[in-house]
């Protein structure tokens, strides 16, 4: 039996968990539609059945239409949908887990840059831009391999915007969503703000924190004093030739300055400016990019099988840039950590209980888990069963061929069948049950 902080108790803001282990934000795929909340259900409930203390949904839209960076992702800026999510925050309360939804817009990373299809069938669609798009992504532009039509957010916008995240958080605070959970990193709009190679602003948003703070005023006015908490990003993994970037100090500052803000929890991350495979890390996932299923969805994504083809190279070039790394955050989350005296969740790469237990109440509060839960959704019974050794890994083999496919309009599952069969042999042997009395005093 391994005894460390994970199943402790912990606060954030006034919410109280009931142990450390999160389930990191993750694309649903649910959209809108009449299934949405059933799929949902289906996606989360089963990590609070196995014992999560805190499950995080994946990134909301706040404004329609546009601003997802991804098909099927789901708005949240219809009070009558997100008052019947109270049908999914009830199951979560039911098995005694804590649900937090991530708030976010896209901003220039919206599919109407990216995907052809989305823009062929909604021509008349603009992102909303911090600023005029940087030199490096007009040039991409000119060459065919983005679009970009953006509309550069005034300052009366920016504000207009900000109460957009507050009406949608007080939304999720009515339907009984225990936090709100900023989407601060991996290029959305919020990044924007906060990186200097998008944020060229002269007005008080020349400050991206400014923006964050502005946000955190909105929610606390709609949703009373639900707890807060944000991912904040360095962008250490950017190019070289990318002069304007946020550095670790950077990230730090901006952590320090959001605690003062009033901020009850922070999640730093490390990346790079581009939406590229710095935020996953990992092998180049060539079973999803040769699979025929997808070949279609693909080429309506990227603008023909040429061009698909083209991402899947840039996608292997990058593979090599980004190996994977063990817990690959945390000297970032432990340098927040020694300057901050609220709750550090690290995620990132955490992939056994022994990384676990050594990460907690040195580098980080609380841990989070995301990509393996595709193969394994009860994975924290595992992970949390007195029975666990510092050994005690997940199956997921960090793979990504769980990701290419979301492009194409799929949903995130593991799709690996090693993978697969070994979390079979897992369940059959009784390894995903859980106990309530595996939470310790």
């Amino acid at each position: 039996m391994v005894s460390s902080l994970l199943h402790q108790p912990i606060d954030i803001g006034t919410h109280t968990l009931r142990n450390r282990l999160y389930r990191a934000p993750l694309l649903e795929c649910a959209g809108n539609g009449p299934d949405a909340i059933e799929t949902l259900i289906s996606d989360l409930v089963p990590a609070a059945r196995s014992g999560a203390g805190l499950i995080c949904q994946g990134a909301t839209i706040v404004r329609s239409p546009g601003g997802c960076a991804a098909p099927e992702m789901t708005y949240v800026d219809d009070p009558k949908f997100v008052a019947d999510l109270q049908q999914l925050t009830d199951r979560i309360h039911d098995h005694g887990s804590s649900i937090a939804i991530q708030l976010e817009h896209g901003g220039l990373r919206s599919m109407e840059t990216w995907h052809a299809g989305y823009r062929s069938t909604h021509p008349t669609l603009t992102q909303l831009a911090v600023s005029r798009p940087p030199p490096l992504l007009r040039l991409l532009d000119r060459c065919g391999f983005l679009n970009y039509n953006s509309q550069v957010l005034s300052t009366d916008d920016v504000y207009e915007l900000a109460a957009a995240f507050g009406r949608s958080a007080g939304y999720a605070a009515d339907a009984g969503y225990d936090i709100i959970h900023l989407a601060g990193a991996n290029m959305g709009i919020i990044h924007q703000f906060l990186s200097p190679f998008y944020n060229r602003r002269t007005d008080e948003f020349s400050d991206g924190v400014r923006f964050l703070e502005v946000v955190y005023d909105e929610i606390r006015s709609q949703a009373g004093s639900i707890p807060i908490m944000t991912k904040v990003p360095a962008e250490s993994a950017a190019p070289r030739v990318i002069r304007r970037r946020l550095t670790t100090a950077d990230a730090i500052d901006i952590c320090c300055r959001l605690e003062q803000i009033g901020f009850d929890a922070v999640v730093p991350v490390s990346g790079s400016v581009f939406w590229d495979m710095s935020i996953i890390k990992g092998e180049y996932p060539a079973r999803a990019w040769n699979d025929d299923r997808f070949n279609s969805g693909y080429a309506d994504a990227f603008g023909g099988r040429s061009r698909s083809k083209l991402v899947a190279f840039g996608n292997w070039v990058e593979s090599l840039l980004y190996d994977f790394t063990p817990a690959w955050n945390a000297g970032l989350c432990a340098a927040v950590r020694r300057t901050v005296d609220i709750p550090v969740l690290a995620e990132g790469g955490i992939r056994t209980r022994g990384e676990i237990d050594r990460l907690l109440g040195t580098e980080c509060d609380l841990v989070g888990l995301g990509r393996p839960f595709y193969a394994e959704p009860e994975l924290p019974a595992r992970l949390l069963s007195d029975r666990a050794t510092a050994d005690t890994a997940v199956v997921c083999e960090n793979c990504n061929n769980c990701t290419v496919p979301q492009a194409a309009g799929e949903p995130g599952v593991c799709r690996t069948p090693a993978v697969l069969k070994r979390a079979g042999e897992l369940r059959k042997a009784g390894a995903y049950e859980y106990e309530h009395t595996q939470d310790h005093e």
